[in-house]
């Protein structure tokens, strides 16, 4: 009996934008289910009382929490925008090839604004209002 043939590898397909920014979209959500436990955590330190809140304090600052909550920055605003995109998409707007690929670099474009705006709100312009 002669070999099966095998399935193509994912190497053999080209770059897509589509998948890309699909991929990228679930990843983005599964950053956030992770991070929240840390923001149900800061919540319930809030909740607590000013010993909590103290803890809390000590622990969520220090020096490996912010690249944390820069990620989880990024990861939000990125899923963010890909849902809105997402939403176009289902009003039927925005599926042509040349519409779909410019949506998705506008996705990453809007998402990195928005993070560097809310990491700058958060740490320099917060730490401002100290």
């Amino acid at each position: 009996m002669p070999p099966r043939p095998l399935s193509p590898h994912l190497s053999v397909y080209k770059f897509k934008y589509t998948l890309t920014t699909s991929i990228l979209n679930r990843f983005a959500g599964l950053a956030l289910s992770l991070g929240l436990p840390l923001l149900v955590y800061w919540l319930l330190a809030v909740a607590g009382g000013a010993q909590a809140q103290a803890r809390a304090m000590r622990v969520l600052s220090l020096p490996l929490m912010r690249p944390l909550f820069a990620a989880l920055i990024l990861a939000f605003s990125y899923h963010l925008t890909a849902g809105i995109r997402h939403l176009v998409w289902d009003t039927g707007r925005g599926l042509e090839r040349k519409q779909s690929e410019r949506s998705a670099w506008l996705v990453v474009g809007v998402s990195l604004a928005l993070a560097l705006l809310v990491a700058y709100c958060a740490w320099l312009a917060g730490a401002r209002a100290l």
